[in-house]
């Protein structure tokens, strides 16, 4: 039987987020909204964030959130723009999203949704 290795003391976004939490919290296992939607709300919220700032916040590693932001831009979703030493995103909130189920709403719907609730 194989097993996975992983750097000794070091964790995975999800796993290090579940171990900050004390015994009797509950740990959930699965989110309402995907890794990429996660991204991109972060970078909404502050378009000057580093990727390890983002990894921090969505509980992943810097390299997902590399690959998110590579097919977020690909699709059309996120244009970078290089400022400085570092990059600004920018949206393109009239996109719609990729699902059949809500692909009458548009990103825009889904940032207004989330950021109604967070202020």
């Amino acid at each position: 039987m194989a097993t996975r290795s992983t750097t000794p003391g070091r964790k995975s976004g999800a796993r290090a987020a579940a171990s900050s939490r004390s015994p009797g919290d509950h740990e959930p296992t699965w989110t309402f909204l995907s890794n990429h939607s996660h991204v991109l709300l972060c970078l909404h919220r502050d378009p000057e964030l580093t990727l390890r700032e983002v990894a921090e916040r969505v509980g992943i590693t810097e390299r997902s959130v590399q690959r998110i932001l590579g097919e977020l831009e690909e699709a059309g979703y996120v244009h970078r723009e290089r400022v400085g030493l570092r990059n600004r995103y920018r949206f393109r909130t009239t996109a719609a999203l990729r699902h059949p189920i809500e692909a009458h709403c548009r990103i825009g719907d889904l940032i207004r949704m989330v950021e109604e609730r967070l202020d």
